[in-house]
């Protein structure tokens, strides 16, 4: 075994260096030559990848100035980030609203209150299906947000937009990526929601071998990245998949980006409860559509390579959901 971590002087410390497995037993069953490298975010505190968002978001804003100390935080969030920063917030020092929409799962509401933030939940758009969060809440969700910020006079986290979402990634995470593979690496998927890990892994990746290849996962119906029109974006991969162009998301990065999937809602649940019950890692939805796509590619195109993908967060946030029978 392992030796233990050293001991941390916070749970600040616990963030990152998450393990990577590679998948053998899966590739086993599935006829497949190549490695499949699985990174378990979920192993952080706050159970996924935008932990390291939160706290360079909040330790960047600190140390410029630009959040005040005991200064009110504000997010609009599917739950993750929310999660990060009320663990963020909470050890540094500032109270934290997370603004989430009713379309994601309960637990991550309740997680986050239980972490000591304040959540405000927005009705869905009409029509609009519990557990498939669209563009048009995304939009609601943004307005209420709005208002927050101004009544509270808060600092907003703006996932979105802040060059923190790539720096986590960009600083920490592709970087464990190359060492802990042994910069054994020929491919990297990921399924954009603001785009900050796809960006950030991308650039750290490619400035140690311009020949890792990236490809950009989206939701079946609402491939908008690739140049397709929306058909379905009422999808089921939460946090990501808005339907948003690459207009709308600033920090996406086309140039970093070799190639376009799409995966279906089915197969990524199918791809989510095959990692469960192969390798005994109990992951969320975006999970499954990034396995998917990384069994495609070793199945076809990119036939013996070695791809790396993140488990973005931990399955114990979609009980309420029918992702596991």
């Amino acid at each position: 075994m392992n030796p233990p971590p050293p001991l941390a002087g916070s749970i600040l410390e616990t963030i990152g260096n998450t393990p990577l497995v590679e998948l053998r037993r899966l590739s086993t069953r599935l006829g497949l030559t190549g490695r499949l490298l699985a990174k378990l975010e979920y192993f952080s505190p706050g159970a996924s990848k935008k932990d390291r968002v939160a706290l360079e978001i909040v330790r960047t804003a600190k140390a410029d100035g630009s959040l005040a100390e005991g200064q009110a935080v504000v997010e609009l969030t599917s739950g993750n980030t929310g999660t990060g920063l009320a663990i963020v917030c909470r050890a540094l020092g500032h109270p934290f609203v997370a603004v989430m929409s009713r379309g994601n799962s309960v637990e991550r509401a309740r997680m986050m209150a239980a972490l000591g933030a304040e959540v405000v939940l927005v009705d869905q758009a009409p029509g609009s299906l519990p557990g498939r969060v669209s563009g048009e809440d995304l939009a609601r969700v943004d307005e209420v947000a709005g208002r927050v910020v101004a009544d509270r006079g808060a600092f907003r986290a703006r996932q979105f937009e802040r060059e923190g979402s790539v720096l986590a990634h960009e600083r920490h995470t592709g970087p464990e990526l190359w060492e802990q593979s042994g910069g054994d690496l020929d491919a990297y998927v990921d399924c954009p929601g603001t785009s900050g890990s796809l960006t950030g892994v991308a650039r750290a990746l490619k400035a140690r071998d311009p020949a890792i290849r990236v490809f950009a996962v989206e939701p079946g119906g609402a491939a908008v990245l690739a140049g397709h029109p929306p058909t379905d974006p009422g999808h089921r991969i939460q946090g990501a998949g808005y339907a948003r162009s690459g207009a709308d998301l600033p920090l996406f990065d086309p140039g970093l980006v070799d190639g376009y999937l799409t995966v279906g809602d089915e197969e990524a649940i199918g791809a989510a409860r095959m990692l469960a019950e192969e390798e005994g890692i109990f992951a969320g939805f975006s999970t499954g559509a990034h396995l998917a796509a990384a069994i495609r590619l070793l199945g076809g195109e990119a036939e013996g390579a070695s791809i790396a993908f993140l488990a973005c967060d931990g399955g114990l946030k979609y009980l309420s959901t029918d992702l596991y029978p």
